[in-house]
């Protein structure tokens, strides 16, 4: 624990020069970085993998390496604590004559900010020979003896008069309705552009952080406007989501593993990724998409209204299932990420979709997801789409199949049959497959049998224009197509196979013979 000043002033004059300088020497060694200077100066600041990876983005700014600098992040991760507190403060400390201005949503979070911030200089300011200005009492607006000092705003507040050297953008928007207001959305972007971004000093940095709201929200402008540094814009973005979406996770993460949380052991993998899973439950699939995963997606002009998904949901379903299956959209096509859903025909004549195992990953690894999914539900039948790689698609899962029987059979946990793969071929795009599903949603024929945010999310958002390819909808149409009998399906999807296009019969209680692959 280091020294404090109250233990120096209680030595003997000799060793009160001696203590202060040894703290003002371990005072300039942790100005390498924000975080640094966090676990330094507070013993509840936690370090953590992603705060560190912040911490050194903060730093390039600082260094004239980064202009502008966007974080993207969950919330309660600890983001806006560094940038938007510590970040100021550190600041500071190295470039005291330095003015900041620190924008938000609203004045009391700009009051707040403005608190903590001059609580830090009251409280640690002297080891970098800061000093509060005599009479420095407003806390939105101070200044230190050395000419530097925090001005903390809310939007459309007036900055008039007030030069920056450094802005810090904290959360622009409020909430969901003010990000769903387009007259909302437009009054932070004006204020942005005609107030706060005015006041910059020439060649002088932005650092934002923010959980992203809606597809056209103040970073989605900004990004649209100014363009990204690896696409020869000026933002460098930061973006951690909850759960790794992607093989380039900055941080390492496999897809599918969580971010770490500051009120949790960082060992503890199990208890982060149960964290974010409760909150994945506890909001609507649209929040978990934006606010989690930090990949908005317009409400409007989908292929589902997010009324009709809300009233499709049956959990547990009411009906045993007859027949259970698993329908896969492999990657390919130019994207890496693997469709996976699973679900069954019921004893009602309804499909229920209760599974979703949607992956990043090679061939070899979504085969083996299917493998493990097709075995957890009993599944008769795997349905894959064969547009990219033909029969390779039947051979992988084959092959992962036979890997998990060797595996699972050893230990007496596998006595399934190997469920037959069936290969199907789009033959139109994917809005004039995906329109007959919807349509059976919205007759009631197909429900959701359990809690799949991301499969509701791409239903009520996906745009025929998104240059994205729809995995989860991709595979979850193959599946209605072979469970049920859907008016015109011949039309949009074949079954080269010589297997009845549709698994579904008229009596319930025929089931397809399996066979081992």
């Amino acid at each position: 624990m280091p020294l404090t000043l109250g233990r120096a002033r209680a030595a003997t004059p000799s060793q009160h020069a001696d203590m202060i300088a040894m703290l003002q020497g371990t005072a300039q060694a942790v100005l390498s970085d924000p975080a640094t200077m966090a676990v330094y100066l507070d013993p509840t600041f936690k370090a953590r993998a992603h705060l560190a990876y912040i911490s050194q983005a903060l730093t390039r700014v600082a260094q004239g390496h980064t202009k502008r600098l966007l974080l993207m992040l969950p919330p309660q991760s600890g983001k806006s604590t560094l940038a938007a507190v510590w970040l100021p403060f550190w600041w500071m400390a190295r470039n005291p004559a330095q003015r900041i201005i620190i924008g938000s949503y609203g004045q009391s979070l700009a009051l707040k900010r403005g608190r903590d911030i001059r609580r830090l200089v009251d409280h640690h300011g002297w080891k970098w020979d800061m000093d509060l200005e005599w009479g420095a009492k407003v806390v939105t607006d101070w200044s230190l003896t050395s000419g530097g000092g925090i001005k903390s705003v809310g939007v459309g507040s007036g900055v008039t008069g007030s030069p920056a050297d450094l802005l810090v953008l904290d959360d622009p928007h409020k909430s969901r309705a003010e990000a769903d207001s387009r007259t909302m959305r437009d009054r932070v972007w004006d204020w942005y552009s005609s107030d706060f971004l005015t006041r910059l000093a020439p060649g002088g940095p932005v650092v934002a952080m923010l959980t992203p709201w809606h597809e056209d929200d103040w970073a989605h402008r900004v990004l649209e406007r100014d363009g990204r540094v690896e696409e020869g814009g000026e933002w460098e973005v930061v973006r951690l989501p909850a759960l790794a979406d992607s093989e380039d996770d900055p941080l390492g993460r496999l897809p599918g593993e969580p971010l770490p949380h500051p009120m949790l052991d960082e060992s503890d993998v199990e208890a982060a990724l149960a964290h974010w899973h409760e909150r994945r439950r506890q909001v609507t699939a649209r929040d978990w998409g934006a606010l989690y995963q930090l990949d908005p997606k317009p409400a409007e002009g989908a292929l589902v209204d997010r009324s009709v998904l809300r009233r499709q949901r049956h959990t547990p379903p009411p009906s045993p299932p007859v027949k259970a299956a698993v329908a896969v959209d492999p990657s390919g096509g130019g994207r890496d990420t693997a469709g996976i859903i699973g679900g069954y025909l019921a004893e009602d004549g309804r499909l229920y979709l209760t599974e979703d195992a949607t992956m990043v990953g090679t061939s070899e690894a979504w085969a083996r997801a299917t493998c493990e999914l097709a075995a957890a539900i009993n599944a008769e039948v795997i349905v894959v789409e064969k547009n990219y790689g033909g029969d390779m698609a039947r051979n992988v899962i084959r092959s992962a199949w036979d890997a998990l029987a060797r595996e699972r059979s050893q230990d007496g946990r596998f006595t399934g049959l190997a469920p037959q793969v069936k290969l199907v071929t789009a033959k139109r795009g994917k809005l004039l497959r995906a329109e007959p599903v919807a349509q059976q949603l919205v007759e009631d024929r197909v429900r959701l049998g359990a809690a799949l945010p991301e499969l509701e999310e791409e239903w009520a958002s996906w745009q025929p224009t998104d240059p994205d390819s729809p995995g989860r909808i991709d595979a979850s149409c193959y599946l209605v197509y072979a469970v049920l009998p859907v008016p015109g399906a011949e039309a949009v999807v074949s079954s080269p196979t010589g297997v009845p296009r549709s698994l579904a019969v008229r009596g319930s209680g025929v089931r397809i013979q399996r066979r081992r692959v």
